[in-house]
């Protein structure tokens, strides 16, 4: 089961958990033990996930959902099981938790009458300064 703030809780049947040969370190048991976890969990149809966080969690991370609507995620980082499920685990704890959180809408603002005297300021500073660079030519010359 997993947890996240504010009222979300993901129930561990929605998940399917197997295991595959890592690539990873573990010398020659490499080859005869399958430690990398992949989990898999359907998104769009899961019921535990509320409307709105399941619209900003799908927009997020669109890129590694499959056709159906189903996260893949997998974990190789350690040599046992048990470490790598945890890992998967937490990777969706992650993933939810940057889901969960509303993004703040920016209000629009104008700025203020001192920045822009301040901006034309600048501006006729600088055209100065460049008009002081050019060298004066007379048409008599």
């Amino acid at each position: 089961m997993i947890s996240v703030p504010p009222n979300i809780t993901i129930p561990s049947d929605e998940l399917e958990i197997t295991f595959a040969r890592s690539g990873g370190p573990g010398g020659q048991n490499v080859n005869k033990v399958n430690s990398k976890a992949v989990l898999r969990w359907r998104v769009e149809t899961s019921p535990s996930l509320p409307d709105e966080v399941r619209a900003r969690f799908i927009e997020k991370y669109q890129s590694r959902l499959t056709n159906d609507g189903e996260l893949i995620l997998t974990s190789q980082r350690f040599r046992d099981q048990a470490s790598n499920v945890e890992d998967c685990l937490e990777k969706l704890r992650k993933m939810l938790v940057a889901a969960a959180i509303r993004p703040t809408v920016r209000t629009p603002t104008k700025p203020s009458y001192s920045s822009k005297v301040r901006r034309v300021d600048e501006k006729r500073v600088n055209a100065k300064k460049k008009q002081q660079r050019r060298s004066s030519f007379s048409a008599d010359e």
